[in-house]
């Protein structure tokens, strides 16, 4: 079997791969990016980007991670389909495999594989994602300014988001399905005093309404299998996220929730040659702006790496 080596491999083709393909092409390390199975990332499923500079006038998710795969490909990054489903991380250079079964060498790996968020596993909340169903307030809140919305969950996420939407939105619904919330208590605290929020316990989403423009409303069931519909704009689902760590986990430091853990300020992670940027190796922020910057500084990490320093 012929075993293919290359100086940079990156693995996902969201924000942070990309941007690491556009530095370590211009850095001469020839990378070699494999798309995963969802090319572009989580961005994809955001209608309008508005928060990123550089569009003044906004910019689908779609458009802009065409964008960024352009410019990398500008620059010779070898940008493929498909995904690594093994991965021997223990000596250099690393051994990876892709789904295909084709093998690969790697001097140096920069894992960008991203966070999948978790969603209710409705068919009436897939057929609306990024048509008023969305997973982050902070990127899609903007569209329903002045009107109603709802989230889900019950911790310090929902209530972040509630509270971030609550500033901008007539009226936020958060659909707890316990009777306590699971946040800190200063986020409980944050939620409960806010005028226009209002917990709606012990209940959950059983089907997301709409119509052809979006969002319309939400039939929620509490555990009697009493019904109610809210009239809402927007559904902001916050229950988690999922690192997309697994195969790396046999070697790669990871916390507790999954996502890897990276060295101070740098993208390195436990396994010399190894760089992790983007969502995957953050619970916090998770924006495409700073998904881009970190696949910045992996790639410039990889690239210090390959020459010694």
């Amino acid at each position: 079997m012929n075993i293919e080596t290359v100086k940079c491999l990156i693995i996902g083709g969201g924000p942070a791969g990309y941007t690491a393909a556009i530095y370590a092409s211009r850095a001469n390390l020839n990378p070699v990016l494999y798309e995963g199975n969802m090319p572009g990332g989580q961005l994809t499923l955001t209608t309008e980007v508005d928060n990123y500079p550089g569009y003044p006038d906004g910019v689908s998710g779609i458009d802009m991670m065409n964008d960024m795969k352009r410019q990398a490909l500008r620059f010779g990054a070898d940008i493929r389909s498909g995904y690594l489903a093994e991965a021997d991380l223990s000596a250099r250079p690393f051994l990876l495999t892709t789904g295909d079964g084709d093998a690969i060498r790697a001097e140096t790996v920069i894992i960008a594989t991203g966070a999948t968020a978790k969603y209710l596993g409705l068919p009436s909340e897939e057929k609306y994602k990024g048509l008023g169903v969305s997973a982050c307030a902070t990127c899609d809140g903007f569209f329903h300014r002045k009107k109603d919305v709802a989230v889900v969950g019950g911790g310090d996420t929902a209530c972040e988001d509630a509270s971030y939407l609550a500033a901008m939105c007539r009226k936020v619904y958060l659909i707890v399905r316990r009777n306590e919330l699971r946040a800190s208590k200063a986020m409980q605290h944050r939620v409960k005093r806010a005028d226009n929020i209002e917990i709606l316990w012990e209940r959950q989403v059983s089907e997301v309404l709409g119509d052809e423009n979006g969002v319309t409303g939400l039939r929620l069931i509490d555990k009697t299998g009493s019904e109610m519909t809210i009239d809402v704009h927007g559904l902001f689902v916050a229950v988690g996220h999922h690192p997309n760590t697994e195969i790396f986990k046999p070697c790669i430091k990871t916390d507790e929730a999954g996502y890897i853990v990276t060295k101070g300020k740098t993208t390195e992670t436990n396994v010399a040659g190894v760089f992790a940027a983007g969502d995957v190796a953050d619970p916090r922020y998770r924006q495409g702006i700073t998904a881009a910057a970190s696949g910045c500084m992996a790639a410039k990490d990889a690239e210090l790496f390959l020459l010694g320093k």
